[in-house]
């Protein structure tokens, strides 16, 4: 294997996936372990991913080109520090220098939301600009513009999740009332459908077709947001195609075609709405794709 292998890890609340790319950005090996939650234990996490992938291609440790890292929270990638991370116990945690001690290797950070969009245009060979929308636990965008991510002044591009504009003006743990992470989200589901546990999406179907109306409420509401979503994201960007991605995303058929169903609806009544053929820029993140932790390799660079 040539040292000239790149790695790029996918830290999240409860589990860690770690690729390495050769030269053509090509994934030559994978690893994915659960996450030590905290400042230590996502250092451990970040270096036992290294040291698997070095077993796994028979590079040595220190012998990487260099570690990209997605990760959820405030990203300084100039100081390589990660901010309010509270899913995985981090507060403040200058992780890019911490690693680099530990490993000898250069360190970088992203936001993971933004790692994945660079990765899924990479992997589903996307030209143009990309819009990405996270359907995961939380609501968020990242977006690539001729193979360049779009970052923003501050890092913070991409939270549409905390625009407040739902008229049940349901409270957020932002502090706003009405964000539309307070229905197109995993924790929104978890919140407003207790029933569904602590993974609704795993079950929601199911409930549904068992005829729980308090679950087709939910559906209901989670896909009239990411449609919403998806007609903001057109209107702010006009991106070429618009990604759905996240864990949310697995509810499959049912969800896609809904949010198309959604968007078709609204331009049916709406010949502005018509001529930006919403639906058809909608495409699905494959359900096995490691888009996050192969765009955090590729962001180093970018």
């Amino acid at each position: 294997m040539s040292a000239a292998l790149r790695i790029g890890m996918d830290i999240g609340g409860s589990k860690t996936a770690a690729v390495a790319l050769d030269d053509a950005g090509t994934v030559v090996a994978a690893t994915e372990l659960g996450t030590v939650r905290g400042d230590d234990g996502v250092v451990d996490t970040a270096e036992s991913a290294i040291v698997a992938l070095a077993t796994q291609t028979g590079v040595a440790p220190s012998g990487f080109a260099s570690v990209g890292i997605g990760i959820p929270g405030q990203v300084d990638r100039g100081l390589g520090v990660v901010r309010n991370a509270y899913n995985i116990g981090v507060a403040r945690l200058p992780l890019a220098q911490r690693l680099s001690a530990r490993t000898g290797l250069a360190v970088s950070l992203d936001n993971d939301v933004t790692a994945a969009a660079i990765g899924a245009a990479h992997l589903m060979r996307l030209s143009g600009t990309v819009a990405y929308l996270n359907l995961g636990t939380g609501l968020s965008a990242g977006f690539v513009v001729d193979g360049v991510p779009l970052r923003g002044a501050h890092g913070v591009a991409g939270e549409i999740g905390h625009l407040a504009v739902d008229p049940r003006e349901r409270p957020c743990p932002c502090g706003q009332r009405g964000c539309l992470e307070t229905v197109a989200s995993g924790s929104a589901l978890r919140t407003y459908w207790p029933a569904g546990g602590d993974h609704p999406g795993r079950v929601l179907l199911s409930a549904i077709a068992a005829g729980d109306a308090e679950a087709r409420a939910a559906y209901d509401a989670l896909v009239a947001g990411a449609a919403s979503c998806v007609r903001l994201l057109v209107l702010a960007l006009d991106p070429h195609t618009v990604v759905i991605g996240g864990g949310l995303r697995l509810l499959g058929a049912p969800l896609v075609d809904g949010i198309r169903g959604e968007l078709d609806l609204a331009a049916a009544t709406s010949p502005f709405l018509t001529e930006l053929e919403l639906s058809a820029r909608v495409q699905v993140l494959p359900a096995d794709s490691s888009a996050a932790a192969v765009g955090a390799a590729l962001a180093g660079n970018l």
